[in-house]
């Protein structure tokens, strides 16, 4: 598969300014994921990279991006209105980049959740899906549901793709809240990975995690055409 990673900014809000993405845009592809990353990770963590490389392998494009307090270098995070208003931003910057592909939404972890928390707010222009890698449910030893509440409101289709051993997910709890959201939500678990998706050697598949990960989307993609 032929592809190349294009560089360049967009405008975050207008009061935070400027922040870097990379576009990789398969030969024919009919789907971009604009995807974010973790909270204290940049669009550059080898998970994010494996994740686009992936993709692409199988023809799915990728727009990867910044949150404005990552631009800075990290630390201090921004207030959620402006998380929320960059995912916005990063959907419409995809979008004027390509123009002709369905897009999805979401990321690893934190990135997900806000995208999650937008789509909640109102719906996105031009989303016609959410995917979690890792959807962060709760804190490592604080378990809770409260962080879902708001996927009641989502009102496109959701798949989640979380390990097994994710401690920021357990099964007893993320598994009734994707059945709670019914039609609208897809449940993938990944044997034995944990929330970074590193996995256990007594893997019940030979199939590489990531590559485990985009085949799913991909089938998941075949149910919203």
């Amino acid at each position: 598969m032929n592809y190349e990673a294009i560089e360049s900014k967009f405008i975050a809000t207008p009061e935070k300014g400027e922040v870097s993405s990379i576009l990789i845009r398969p030969d024919n592809a009919k789907w971009l994921l604009v995807l974010g990353h973790g909270a204290g990770t940049n669009m550059r963590h080898a998970t994010l990279q494996t994740i686009a490389e992936r993709l692409a392998d199988i023809g799915i494009a990728t727009f990867r991006y910044q949150f404005p307090y990552m631009e800075r270098g990290g630390g201090g995070r921004e207030a959620q209105a402006v998380v929320l208003a960059t995912v916005r931003s990063a959907v419409a910057a995809a979008y004027a980049a390509t123009g002709d592909v369905s897009i999805l939404v979401g990321g690893h972890s934190y990135s997900g959740r806000m995208s999650s928390l937008t789509a909640a707010e109102a719906p996105i222009e031009h989303v016609r899906g959410l995917v979690f890698f890792a959807f962060p449910l709760h804190p490592s030893g604080r378990e809770g549901t409260e962080r879902a509440e708001h996927l009641a409101d989502v009102t496109v289709p959701m798949l989640f793709l979380s390990g097994t051993r994710d401690k920021l997910a357990v099964l007893d709890l993320l598994e009734p809240v994707c059945e709670n959201l019914g039609d609208k939500a897809t449940l993938h678990l990944l044997d034995t990975a944990d929330h970074g998706f590193k996995v256990l050697k007594r893997r019940k598949t030979e199939e590489d995690v990531f590559v485990e990960m985009a085949r799913v989307l991909s089938e998941w993609i075949e149910t919203l055409n």
